[in-house]
């Protein structure tokens, strides 16, 4: 649980400036949109200036997200966006623990403001730029996390529906639909609470996983048909896209949400990746099963990191040799894999 002297700090912040702006991190996903939408509305509630800024655009699937037509894309608003930065008394950063998440030309900006800058995140070692922390690892998502900072304080009564979709939509998605990240009584205490504010769990989770594209869906077929890769003597597995592939299927962002997974639910195989080829690089995901460390791995072999179980990375060489580098390293694991 988050330590209540970071959360008063936090409150006391919040009374005292007017003017601030929530970033999310690069390639937003529905813990990032789930947490910003709903903190915002609190602060709109406490007739605060609030702003959300995603360094780039989020998938379709969460288009549906009550607030997310307002949210400034810095790909698409970047002069609006650098202004919004440049005059925030604080700005919170959330889901994301490291100001380098937010992409090269949104990161220098916040290391650039004078405003007081904020994290709430989930993720492993954040960074120690933040004025306020509040972070913690050990819960499913940032949304759980917003959960626990409203929830037992004087603004608990702020608590409507609108807030209690996103903060479900992020906990549902960063525990793959209670999948993973979620032996803990407090995610299910928090989605309990939820429930009890009337939202439709079912319809929340048709309108972000039942919303495939006829692209999408043959994109998928691809994967598992030509290009998952089994390696049974590491129990291991990956599958790889390339830029040809993409570009034949017209991949549109978070098009391979959730493909990584698919490695995984083989039985046997403890560890797996997925490799897409992007213009300047290779953007990797792990998943692993048991206590197999996967941002550990990410963090020594690619400078990547996240969660034991779930993490990522981006590598500047091929294609080929990315691949290469994971084969290599899976062999020093053999026996840890094995199990």
């Amino acid at each position: 649980m988050l330590k209540t002297e970071e959360i008063d700090r936090l409150f006391k912040a919040i009374q005292q400036y007017q003017n601030i702006v929530l970033m999310i991190h690069r390639n937003p996903d529905g813990d990032a949109m789930g947490a910003a939408l709903s903190f915002q509305r609190l602060l709109v509630k406490l007739n605060k200036k609030v702003n959300v800024i995603a360094p780039n655009m989020f998938p379709d699937f969460l288009g549906w997200m009550k607030g997310s037509d307002e949210v400034i894309i810095a790909t698409k608003q970047f002069k609006l966006a650098s202004q919004l930065i440049e005059e925030a008394e604080m700005i919170v950063c959330m889901d994301f623990n490291s100001f380098s998440r937010l992409g090269t030309e949104l990161e220098p900006l916040l290391v650039q403001s004078k405003a007081l800058k904020v994290i709430i995140d989930h993720h492993l070692e954040p960074d120690q730029s933040f004025d306020i922390v509040c972070s913690e690892t050990d819960t499913s998502s940032t949304c759980e996390i917003v959960f626990q900072i409203i929830k037992g304080t004087i603004y608990e009564s702020h608590f409507d529906k609108f807030m209690a979709e996103h903060l479900y939509v992020g906990i549902v998605t960063d525990t793959g639909s209670f999948s993973y990240n979620c032996n803990r009584a407090s995610t299910y205490d928090a989605i309990s609470y939820l429930m009890k504010l009337e939202i439709d769990g079912e319809a929340i989770h048709r309108l972000v996983y039942d919303t495939y594209s006829e692209n999408r869906m043959r994109l998928l077929g691809l994967c598992l048909s030509e290009r998952l890769v089994v390696l049974p003597e590491f129990s291991a597995s990956f599958i790889y896209l390339t830029k040809e592939d993409l570009k034949k299927y017209d991949y549109q962002t978070g098009d391979t949400e959730g493909v990584v997974n698919y490695g995984l639910s083989i039985s046997g195989i403890n560890i797996t990746a997925l490799f897409t080829e992007r213009e300047n690089k290779i953007r990797i995901s792990f998943r692993s099963k048991g206590e197999f460390d996967v941002n550990a791995f990410a963090r020594t072999h690619y400078s990547g990191g996240g969660h034991r179980n779930a993490s990522g990375a981006d590598s500047n060489a091929s294609l080929d040799e990315t691949i290469q580098i994971f084969k290599e390293a899976l062999s020093m694991y053999k026996n840890q894999l094995n199990f």
